[in-house]
């Protein structure tokens, strides 16, 4: 039999190739013969730089750059192991998390250190790049990150506009004749799981500012920044990025992969489970094995378990699902390619315990699973 553990990460206490170790171990107290393949995966946010470099073999680089309110920062991306591919998460430079609650302000921060850490991927000769743009600490429409890679936006009297997204309001020229030439030669692929716009009531700032620090007031007029933003760009580029689906994402930055890369916005668990050759992993086997922190209806919006499930179906391959949590709402996943679904919490117990105990719980349960199947298999064997 040979078995292939596909699990995203269980949020605050086990990564997800600790959570594949951990369903292996459980199964192989009860079948120790049976084939495991793991390929700890993520939906293209937290944890996906960490999946792709552990599936690539490959190893991370730390770069100096500028932080989200201008600060130098250490940050970090990773590096295929065949050294053809990098792998970004932008929260990793200009992330929100990286800025404590009472100093965040989308006004001023910017995404100009990541710019930084693809320039230095491109130092390398790298030329394939996987952009994760979830948890955007910015308002400024990929804006900084773009003067990182050499395109000018100027306000009326030809001056460099600075940093933030506020500065777009006196965005009046943008030159992208010093837009760094390697960047033709690129195929860039940008983990994307939002379909906002970029501006408007459904749009980057009234939807994703108030996070970021914004108050009411402060929304408005950054939507106009970014609404002046969309002008500048079609008037100098002749492109429309304003209702472009995931153009709103990250702050606006989703728009500026458009308009200045020509890259390709993605649904993240799309791209992880390509670049992780999900699909080849599936040749042969006989069972699937998921899961994630919390399974619940939101799980079919391009979480980990499900898109397992719909490339496992493909093959028409059982699918089980392990979670520390199952919610209410949870028969909506059934109906989604998962066939049967696991709690690994077992008793009542406290939030700190659950972290704590998190190995051994997820262990226990795939050791009942284990059992269970067994005992089916003897079942089927006397009748």
């Amino acid at each position: 039999m040979k078995i292939v553990i596909a699990p995203d990460s269980y949020k605050e206490s086990l990564s997800a190739i600790e959570v594949a170790e951990a369903i292996e171990i459980g199964f192989k107290k009860v079948f120790p013969d049976w084939e495991y393949v793991k390929c700890p995966v993520a939906d293209g946010g937290e944890g996906s730089v960490e999946a792709l470099v552990e599936a690539s073999d490959g190893h991370f680089m730390q770069v100096e750059v500028v932080g989200p309110l201008g600060e130098l920062h250490r940050a970090f991306y990773g590096i295929s192991g065949d050294q053809k591919t990098a792998f970004i998460e932008m929260a990793a430079a200009s992330g929100l998390e990286l800025i404590p609650v009472e100093q965040r302000n989308p006004y001023i921060t910017t995404s100009y250190g990541t710019g930084q850490l693809i320039e230095h991927a491109l130092d390398l000769g790298i030329r394939h790049l996987i952009v994760c743009i979830g948890g955007s600490a910015t308002n400024d429409a990929g804006c900084g990150m773009m003067q990182a890679m050499g395109v000018s936006f100027q306000d009326h009297q030809g001056k460099e506009l600075p940093y933030g997204g506020l500065a777009l309001e006196a965005l009046q020229r943008i030159d992208v004749s010093g837009l760094d030439p390697r960047l033709s030669q690129c195929l860039i692929e940008v983990a994307c799981d939002v379909t906002n716009p970029l501006t408007g009531t459904n749009g980057a700032s009234y939807i994703y500012g108030p996070q970021k620090g914004a108050s009411p007031e402060m929304v408005e007029r950054l939507d106009a920044a970014l609404a002046n933003y969309a002008e500048i760009i079609e008037r100098d580029m002749n492109i429309q990025v304003n209702d472009i689906p995931g153009s709103g994402a990250a702050g606006g930055m989703g728009a500026a992969f458009c308009a200045f890369l020509n890259a390709e916005l993605r649904p993240g668990i799309d791209i992880m489970t390509q670049a992780l050759g999900l699909e080849a992993l599936l040749q042969g086997a006989d069972l699937v094995i998921t899961g994630e922190g919390r399974l619940d209806r939101q799980s079919v919006n391009g979480k980990v378990p499900v898109g397992v499930a719909n490339i496992a179906k493909r093959y028409n391959l059982p699918v089980i699902a392990i979670a520390g949590a199952l919610a209410d709402d949870i028969d909506e996943v059934y109906s989604h390619g998962i066939d049967a679904a696991f709690a690994t919490i077992y008793k009542i117990t406290s939030f700190e315990e659950i972290i704590t105990q998190s190995k051994s719980n997820v262990i226990r349960s795939s050791f009942n699973i284990a059992t269970a199947l067994k005992l089916g298999q003897q079942l089927k064997e006397s009748t």
